[in-house]
């Protein structure tokens, strides 16, 4: 198994140490979390081209708020917080459409889709109504090789800045050109956001827990680490599985004539910090993100994209992909309820973390860093938040 070890400019105390078990389940270390981490960090919503034209719109709902994207009639794509600024009612439904105004429900305050407020039933009524001020909230955007991300504040890097170490190496794959292939899907989990992110890099327990990746992968599957994103790595081997849909997928998987040779088989995946992941392969590129809903559930988020392609062995390729993936996600789950379930045993503070365990310590540090209490591995005593 090959590894890459995070360059680190100063020495974590803590290193060898993984983050203790209160912080998967302690509501006021939660709220903190959710301040310091969560509401500044980015969040992918959708693709450019799920809001093609003038008036499409896509909707991401997320630590009890919801924000809209949506092309305007210039043609560019802007965000803004799904919230009418007369009586806070919600403006849009669901998780995507497309509107030419946004008409508030309520009272019916009418909103351009640049954002600006436009129409106000008995104006006169409001003496201290000024409509150039009541637009709706803006909300930050980033595009990224196609995707569109928001972030609700902060200053951190973009996910541009994050991504650059990996710019040259998804670049091939041109997913600004991908569309969907099927929409959002959501899927409740009874886990803390964070166990499905330790989850997805935690590289030690893919030959224990993962048998069809390992059947694929045979000992190709490799971890690194840079500040922000994490990679792991895994060559489809030529030795035929046994599980069919495996073997359907090493055997019938098509070229694609714009990928390099290495990546025509490689199975290529990035965490970025704190809460995304998408997973590319030469078939479609997958988006998931773990947005948390409580200290001991959450809520994945995941979309699926491809480049159009017809031919008939793709459209099986990526059925094969969906049913390996969907043993995997499975297994995934399995493990992670169950290490929720560890994580409020009093018996349980904090784990040995192994060298090799590269992605799950750049992971630790960042949150120490952000929230010192998280060095603990004993919680303290209710009301140090406040003091």
């Amino acid at each position: 198994m090959a590894r890459r070890f995070a360059d680190i400019a100063a020495p974590d105390p803590d290193a060898d140490w993984s983050l203790p078990g209160w912080l998967y389940t302690d509501p006021e270390y939660h709220a903190v979390e959710l301040a310091r981490v969560l509401r500044p960090s980015w969040q992918i919503v959708c693709h450019q081209n799920d809001v093609a034209d003038p008036g499409d719109f896509h909707t991401i709902d997320y630590l009890g708020e919801s924000v809209i994207v949506v092309r305007g009639d210039d043609r560019r794509i802007r965000a803004f917080a799904n919230v009418c600024r007369h009586r806070a009612m919600r403006l849009v439904e669901g998780p995507r459409g497309c509107a030419r105004k946004f008409v508030c429900p309520y009272h019916a305050w009418t909103y351009e889709t640049d954002g600006r407020l436009s129409g106000v039933p008995m104006r006169r009524d409001y003496p201290a109504l000024q409509l150039e001020e009541h637009g709706l909230a803006p909300v930050e955007i980033e595009l990224w090789h196609g995707f569109v991300f928001v972030r609700l504040e902060g200053d951190g890097p973009s996910v541009a800045a994050m991504m650059a170490p990996y710019d040259a190496q998804i670049a091939p794959y041109r997913i600004e050109q991908m569309h969907a292939l099927a929409p959002v899907r959501l899927r409740a989990r009874a886990v803390n956001w964070k166990n499905v992110g330790d989850n997805y890099s935690d590289n030690l327990h893919i030959p224990v827990a993962h048998d069809g990746l390992t059947r694929l992968f045979g000992k190709s599957y490799a971890i690194e680490a840079h500040p922000y994103v994490d990679k792991m790595s895994g060559q489809i081997v030529d030795r035929p599985s046994d599980n069919p849909w495996e073997r359907f997928y090493q055997t019938h998987l098509p070229p694609v004539d714009h990928l390099p040779a290495a990546n025509q088989r490689l199975w290529l995946y990035f965490k970025l910090w704190p809460n995304m992941a998408f997973d590319l392969y030469a078939d479609q590129i997958d988006f998931m993100q773990w947005l948390p809903l409580s200290p001991t559930t959450s809520v994945l988020r995941e979309m699926t994209f491809a480049l159009p392609d017809d031919r008939r062995a793709m459209t099986l390729v990526r059925y094969a992909n969906w049913r390996i993936n969907r043993v995997v996600n499975a297994e995934d789950t399995w493990l992670i309820e169950r290490v929720q379930q560890g994580m409020a045993s009093h018996s349980y503070t904090a784990g040995p973390i192994g060298r090799s365990e590269v992605c799950l310590r750049s992971f630790a540090r960042k949150i120490r860093e952000r929230i010192p209490e998280a060095r603990l591995h004993r919680p303290p005593a209710p009301g140090w938040s406040r003091r």
